[in-house]
């Protein structure tokens, strides 16, 4: 790709599509049967889209998110110091899986870092993701609008219990992110992103790797169970940083 250009769109836009394989082939085949593993083993119970923080509990998964290629694809986008934020598959079942509403993720983690404007997520297709099985779709240019108002949703039917309110968004821009096994988008934290259910007999499953800049601070009183890790550059703000784990 050309950085300047993706960067400039990213800016702009606040996000990006890399229509390219991430990882070699053999790489994305360990990470496939890692969740496939991973949901195997889910409770009794618990939806496929709820493997969030996989890596908390199964090491394996560092060997993805620590990837060079992955640092490489997000550092134009936040700069050379970056720290794993979080990670999470969220996998929509066929015919049944539930709809992600309309959300910023930075009004998820308000007040947990000192700003918002340097998390960027990679979300890498682990299935086919197309329109008619789900795939997420961006309101370009709202990532500069600041935190809308949210209204309660049925969880029944929803990944999460609340929606920005339909005053404050317009679905008709819209732009649905297409993307094939292996192939990511990079989104920025702030931006109204979701994405319909699932009524197709395809499963849609994807990875999210979340970055955030070093530059930036986690605020320690509002992130007591949540470990943060060092992948790249300088700790910049000095945050608490948990220890690399072998894989």
């Amino acid at each position: 790709m050309s950085t300047d250009r993706a960067t400039d769109f990213y800016r702009e836009n606040g996000y990006w599509l890399h229509k390219k394989p991430l990882f070699s082939e053999d790489q994305f085949a360990r990470l496939s049967a890692l969740f496939e593993d991973l949901l195997a083993q889910q409770e009794a119970g618990r939806r496929a889209d709820q493997l969030d923080v996989p890596h908390f509990n199964c090491p394996a998964l560092f060997e993805f998110l620590l990837a060079e290629q992955v640092l490489d694809l997000v550092e134009p986008f936040i700069g050379p110091d970056i720290g794993l934020w979080s990670s999470h598959f969220i996998c929509k079942e066929p015919q049944i899986g539930r709809a992600t509403p309309w959300h910023e993720d930075s009004a998820y983690w308000n007040g947990r870092m000192d700003r918002m404007d340097q998390i960027i997520t990679v979300w890498l297709a682990i299935d086919p993701s197309t329109r008619a099985n789900g795939c997420m779709r961006v309101l370009p240019g709202t990532h500069v609008n600041g935190f809308s108002q949210y209204e309660e949703v049925d969880r029944a039917h929803n990944t999460f219990p609340r929606q920005i309110i339909a005053e404050e968004r317009d679905n008709t821009k819209a732009v649905y992110f297409e993307l094939e096994p292996n192939e990511c988008s990079l989104h920025d934290a702030r931006i109204i992103h979701g994405a319909a259910a699932n009524s197709s007999s395809l499963r849609r499953c994807g990875y999210t790797m979340r970055y955030f800049s070093l530059t930036s601070k986690v605020i320690a009183e509002r992130n007591e169970t949540h470990r943060v890790w060092h992948c790249r550059g300088k700790n910049v703000a000095g945050n608490k940083l948990a220890e690399r784990p072998a894989f």
